[in-house]
C-alpha cells in the first residue's frame, strides 16, 4: 500500500465500531512475525526499542527513532503508529517538526504524552493541551493525515485521580487528538467511564490480569496495544535460557523456541 493508503486504512480502523489489537514490535523481525499472525496494525514501543539498543526507556534520540520507524514501516504493509514519547521537543515548533519527520519516515500515526522525565512530573494541563494542539496540526498538515494519540500518564506515575485523567483526556481531545490513551488503567468500570466521557476512540494497554480484549470491546474501547510487554517477554525467555545454561548446563529452553515454519512464513 502507498503511505496515503496506510494512513486511510489506519484511520478507518478507528472509525469502525469493532475493537482491534495493535501489538508493539521492537525490531524488523518482530514486526514481520506479528504481521504474519494477522494483526491489522502495528505500533512501536519506546521501551522495547530502547532495550534493543542497550538503553533505558526515554534515552533514545529522535534521529534513532526516525531511523527505526523507517525500518519498521518498510518491513510490512501494515499501518504503523509510533510511540514518540514527548515528541522530542519542548517547544511547539520542535513538536511539529518531529511529527512531520515521523510521517515522512512512514508512520500512519504517532503519540504525544504529558509526562516530563527531566522534571519527573506531569505537565500542567494547559501546557500539555498546547503541545497536543501543535502535534495535531502537524499530523494533519502533510500529504497524508496521520492519526494522533494523546496520552495522559497519570496512572503510570502514581496519580490515580480518575476525574483528573478524564479532564485531561477531554482537553487533549479538544486540542485535536484523534485518539486518547491513559496507560495503566485496568479497572473495567473506570475504562468504561473514560470511554463514555471522551467521545473519541480510546486505546487501552493490555495488562496481566486486566480485562480481555472482548471485555474491553464490550465497554466501547476501540484499540488495544501491548507496550513493551512482548519485548519484555522475549527478553525474559532469553534470560531464562541463559541462566539454564549457566546453572544446570542444559538446553531445554530451545524446545520452547519458535518453529521454523513460523519463521519461514514471516521472513
Amino acid at each position: 500500500m502507498t503511505m496515503p493508503d496506510r494512513c486511510a486504512r489506519f484511520r478507518a480502523l478507528h472509525e469502525r465500531d469493532e475493537i482491534f489489537v495493535m501489538p508493539n514490535p521492537w525490531d524488523v523481525g518482530s514486526a514481520r512475525l506479528l504481521a504474519s499472525c494477522g494483526f491489522e496494525a502495528l505500533a512501536t514501543t519506546s521501551a522495547g526499542f530502547a532495550w534493543s539498543l542497550g538503553k533505558h526507556d526515554q534515552h533514545v534520540t529522535r534521529d534513532e527513532l526516525v531511523t527505526h520507524v523507517a525500518a519498521i514501516a518498510a518491513a510490512t504493509e501494515l499501518p504503523l503508529s509510533v510511540d514518540s514519547e514527548r515528541c522530542y521537543a519542548e517547544d511547539l515548533d520542535g513538536i511539529a517538526e518531529t511529527v512531520r519527520m515521523l510521517a515522512d519516515a512512514g508512520a500512519a500515526g504517532c503519540s504525544i504524552e504529558d509526562y516530563d522525565p527531566v522534571r519527573t512530573q506531569i505537565d500542567e494541563v494547559g501546557l500539555a493541551a498546547e503541545r497536543v494542539h501543535a502535534a495535531a496540526a502537524a499530523a494533519r498538515g502533510g500529504s497524508s493525515s496521520i492519526v494522533l494519540t494523546a496520552r495522559c500518564e497519570n496512572h503510570l506515575y502514581g496519580n490515580t485521580d480518575l476525574d483528573d485523567t478524564i479532564a485531561r483526556l477531554i482537553a487533549y481531545r479538544d486540542a485535536g487528538a484523534d485518539v486518547v490513551y491513559a496507560p495503566g488503567l485496568s479497572d473495567l468500570g473506570q475504562i468504561r467511564s473514560v470511554v463514555d466521557a471522551v467521545g473519541v476512540p480510546v486505546n487501552v494497554l493490555a495488562r496481566p490480569g486486566g480485562p480481555t480484549v472482548a471485555e474491553l470491546g464490550s465497554v466501547g474501547v476501540r484499540r488495544v496495544s501491548t507496550g513493551g510487554a512482548l519485548a519484555r517477554a522475549a527478553y525474559g525467555a532469553l534470560m531464562d535460557g541463559a541462566r539454564e545454561l549457566l546453572g544446570s548446563g542444559t538446553s531445554s529452553y530451545s524446545t520452547r523456541g519458535i518453529s521454523r515454519d513460523d519463521l519461514t512464513a514471516a521472513f
